[in-house]
């Protein structure tokens, strides 16, 4: 049987049948459901003569999302993107779905994302509340209350990431600046770190509220966060490129039979062997290697090659 089972019409114009109006569902030729892979398995590698004899469809289903979050973080394409407008506190709320960033940049005039590279010069520590006498505070319940805001953070909010000029200003005395003196090492390395190397800004992630601080060079421009979720978030994530199959059949094959007892060695050896040459399988189909963008890469640095 087929697997397409739309016409021409159907996929162009989806449901309501009005061109390009949001409910069509272009490109999910190339994606199979997690449902599908699930009876695929069972159908293939599960009944009488076959290599796992009796599983239930749960121990099925649980080893297939393991799958697809393990698979997520390196082999398969599940980077996803949001755009917002940095507010004035300089600040982006990590989405639900957030697992690592992959890329942050902001957009300027003609639509060119500017990378905005991390730094590691700062954070936002809990600030605890002390009297007069730098004694600590305690609360009616014998706690240690927390100011609203921190120190480092208002100072943060308040500076420009690249002082030595530029769309930020800046005071450009390195010998009589101790601030400068102490972030650039004048005259004690040759070098210099890529987050000050730049004038598009910096960022870190503040792991405490679990948001994304900007510098102040940031205030008022249009965000693009990248980021990698586990595919596991919605039903609509939880799909698997047809390139991947293989390698995500294979991992529930090892998986189920690494788990299970009186399981010979050598067969749980030889499905771990298996497993991890899919997947690297897998990895090489997906990243997309080209050889005319190979070449194009080259020739942009000066490179003489053919093709």
């Amino acid at each position: 049987m087929a697997l397409i089972n739309q016409t021409p019409e159907e996929y162009y114009l989806g449901p309501d049948g009005v061109w390009d109006s949001g409910d069509e569902s272009y490109g999910d030729y190339q994606f199979v459901s997690i449902t599908d892979i699930i009876n695929n398995f069972i159908v293939a590698y599960v009944g009488q003569d076959k290599l796992i004899t009796k599983v239930k469809r749960t121990d099925v289903a649980y080893w297939a999302q393991r799958a697809i979050q393990e698979f997520s973080f390196d082999t398969l394409p599940q980077e996803k993107s949001i755009e917002i407008e940095c507010p004035p506190g300089l600040y982006m709320i990590l989405p639900q779905d957030y697992v690592n960033y992959t890329k942050l940049s902001w957009v300027d005039s003609r639509g060119i994302e500017r990378i905005i590279y991390r730094t590691d010069l700062s954070s936002n520590p809990n600030a605890i509340i002390q009297d007069n006498t730098y004694e600590y505070t305690f609360d009616q319940n014998g706690n240690i209350p927390l100011a609203a805001e921190s120190e480092t953070l208002k100072r943060w909010n308040s500076s420009s990431s690249y002082p030595l000029g530029g769309s930020g200003g800046g005071n450009f005395d390195l010998v009589n600046n101790p601030d400068l003196l102490a972030l650039y090492a004048y005259g004690g390395r040759y070098g210099i770190n890529p987050e000050q190397a730049q004038a598009n800004g910096t960022f870190y992630v503040d792991k405490i509220n679990n948001v994304i601080r900007f510098s102040s060079d940031i205030r008022g421009r249009i965000v693009t966060l990248k980021y990698v979720s586990d595919g596991l978030g919605t039903a609509e994530d939880m799909t698997v490129h047809k390139f991947a199959m293989d390698a995500i059949e294979k991992y529930i094959a090892y998986s189920i039979l690494s788990t299970r007892a009186n399981i010979q060695e050598y067969l749980v050896a030889r499905f771990r062997k298996v497993a991890s040459a899919a997947r690297r399988n897998a990895k090489i189909r997906l990243s997309e290697l080209k050889s005319d963008l190979m070449a194009q890469v080259f020739r942009n640095q000066s490179k003489w090659i053919k093709h």
